[in-house]
């Protein structure tokens, strides 16, 4: 993901505001074209305005939302057929945090609309036209509550957990030219906070990132070919145990037989 003479473009989902639109501000000064996804178009509009003029950026605003299958289908489309394609930040999630009893039907059809159904389509949508190109970068926003559950998190932290799961199972981009990363921001000086019903004020100041910090150190990660960033953890051989536990975890699971706690006497 370096730049290049030869225009390419970056398809950023939930690029009005917050990380996205930061996303969208970086690319472009990496040297890509645009594809903007969002709801809100005046926003879109307002963003490809300043990164057309700063970057000489080509930009194309798509106002859609991806929890309705009309919208989504559009941007599909774009993600099968346009060759030039080179990058996907599926970055648009939306968070009600809650307890469940205390949440909607509704809002709890959104999330997983929004945080499952939408990145997974939006990902196979692109994967084919990646994979026979060799070439190819898919970049799915998570959160740390992909690795962790809050009494009012229950629902996002299961949407979240999924994103993880899912990008980690993608074994048909070992040895290709398709890379793949998982972000795990935790709390970010982003809207989707006072959207969730906690606003960001509530929140302990030190431990919030800003947006432009939360996609810096993500874009570095990538440049250093991770696969899994937590842009916000400062010794990274807690993942590495973290990863070995699990796996030492699963292989122990692997018996074809009842552990003998479980064993009558």
């Amino acid at each position: 993901m370096s730049d290049s003479k030869s225009k390419k473009i970056a398809v950023v989902t939930g690029a009005s505001a917050g990380i996205g639109a930061v996303y969208a501000e970086r690319l472009a000064a990496r040297g890509y074209d645009l594809v903007l996804v969002a709801r809100r178009a005046e926003r879109l509009e307002a963003l490809s305005a300043k990164v057309s003029k700063t970057y000489g950026t080509k930009v194309e605003v798509i106002d859609a939302d991806l929890t309705k299958e009309v919208d989504l289908a559009r941007v599909e489309k774009v993600l099968a057929t346009d060759p030039a394609v080179r990058i996907l930040v599926n970055n648009a999630g939306n968070a009600t945090l809650a307890p469940i009893a205390q949440t909607s039907a509704e809002d709890a059809a959104s999330m997983i609309a929004l945080n499952v159904t939408a990145l997974t389509r939006l990902t196979q949508a692109v994967l084919p036209a990646f994979l026979s190109r060799n070439a190819g970068v898919i970049i799915n926003v998570a959160s740390v509550l992909s690795l962790h559950s809050l009494p009012i998190s229950s629902i996002y932290s299961g949407t979240k957990g999924y994103v993880l799961n899912f990008s980690r199972g993608l074994q048909e981009l070992a040895d290709t030219g398709v890379k793949l990363q998982v972000v795990l921001p935790a709390s970010t000086a982003t809207e989707i906070w006072d959207l969730s019903g906690v606003p960001l004020a509530a929140l302990n100041q030190d431990t919030v990132m800003t947006a432009e910090n939360l996609v810096d150190a993500a874009l570095a990660g990538f440049d250093k070919g991770e696969a899994i960033t937590l842009p916000s953890v400062a010794d990274a051989t807690l993942w590495d145990k973290y990863d070995a536990a699990r796996s030492t975890l699963f292989a122990a699971t692997q018996t074809g037989q009842p552990a003998p706690r479980y064993k009558a006497p």
